[in-house]
């Protein structure tokens, strides 16, 4: 049985989406259905990457689900021929989080003309950065008192950033279709861990 196939809008929109972007629909909607199993899907985002690597241009594909439990993300790269393999190669890996899990979400926007911003306006930009534990990023710097004389060694002070997934999408770059359907599962994920999360104590 096709489980990406059952009925319902959602899934059917997530096929669909898979199968505009356009890079091994077949390969990307297989792994993805495999993650997602028999749950039914409450927000999906679909983004192709196009980057230039010297001569060569690579396409990179990421699929975000969410469902009533978890959290999966997909990433789909294609790779040229090498050394361990004669001809060009595809790579997909999916991760498949428990939505208590997810410690942040944070959406970032870019918005031209500030001033005579309209709301519901699309930003021109915006920047999905998801941590749940996996990838930690730590700043650190040397730490200072409030003597400017002062040559004491104070150690280094610092910050620790969950930085799991972190995906850019811009308007002229990817449409403000994609933009949109970015805003609409941020809120869904945000919406989703903060029901996980049980009321504050």
């Amino acid at each position: 049985m096709d489980l990406m196939a059952k009925s319902g809008t959602t899934t059917q929109g997530l096929r669909a989406a898979i199968e505009r972007s356009g890079y091994y629909p077949a390969l990307v909607a297989e792994a993805v259905e495999a993650a997602v199993g028999g749950e039914p899907i409450s927000s999906y985002l679909v983004h192709q990457e196009t980057t230039f690597d010297s001569n060569e241009v690579r396409r990179h594909v990421t699929v975000l689900v969410l469902t009533g439990n978890r959290f999966i993300v997909s990433h789909t790269d294609e790779q040229a021929a090498d050394a361990g393999s004669p001809s060009p190669y595809a790579t997909t890996s999916t991760e498949s989080v428990k939505l208590s899990s997810i410690s942040s979400v944070v959406l970032s926007r870019v918005v031209a003309n500030p001033e005579s911003y309209t709301p519901g306006t699309l930003p021109r930009e915006v920047v999905l950065t998801i941590g749940w534990g996996a990838v930690s990023r730590i700043d650190l710097e040397p730490a200072a008192c409030g003597d400017a004389n002062c040559d004491a060694d104070h150690g280094y002070t610092g910050n620790s950033t969950a930085d799991d997934l972190s995906l850019r999408v811009s308007e002229a770059g990817d449409g403000p279709e994609t933009v949109r359907q970015t805003l609409v599962f941020a809120q869904a994920l945000s919406e989703a861990t903060a029901a996980t999360s049980g009321p504050a104590r």
